[in-house]
């Protein structure tokens, strides 16, 4: 079993940085009311638990991927392309950082993760399937 961090992106970390910053100055400001600073809580929870909890693991030919709610698993042998450095839009992105990798798997299927080192997971993904077609574009 192989686990690897996912890469933490500025915007994210600038993101929850300033949610927390105004959820600090609604506790010490009485220009906000308590409900306001406790539905601040709400989105700063799940940011933090996101941000500790997104992860990548090779394990019994299975690449499991987890990122707060969003979690499964791809069979390594369905992967068909991966294209490293690149950041997808829209769909499914496990992810808190730009500069990643696209996974193509099965016909039409792709996932967006983003490792702390894209060459070492895709030299572990190569080990395992060595049919991957890595596309540097």
């Amino acid at each position: 079993m192989k686990k690897f961090q996912s890469k933490k992106g500025k915007l994210f970390q600038g993101l929850l940085g300033t949610i927390t910053g105004l959820f600090i100055y609604s506790l010490i400001s009485d220009k906000f009311t308590w409900p306001f600073s406790l539905l601040i809580l709400i989105p700063i929870s799940l940011m933090i638990w996101i941000y500790f909890n997104t992860y990548y693991v090779l394990q019994n030919n299975l690449l499991k991927y987890r990122s707060g709610f969003l979690n499964g698993e791809i069979d390594i042998a369905k992967i068909n392309e991966i294209h490293p450095d690149k950041t997808l839009w829209y769909g499914l992105k496990p992810a808190l950082a730009q500069k990643g990798i696209i996974i193509k798997y099965h016909k039409f299927d792709e996932i967006y993760i983003a490792p702390e080192n894209n060459e070492k997971f895709i030299e572990e993904l190569l080990k395992i399937n060595p049919s991957i077609l890595v596309n540097k574009l």
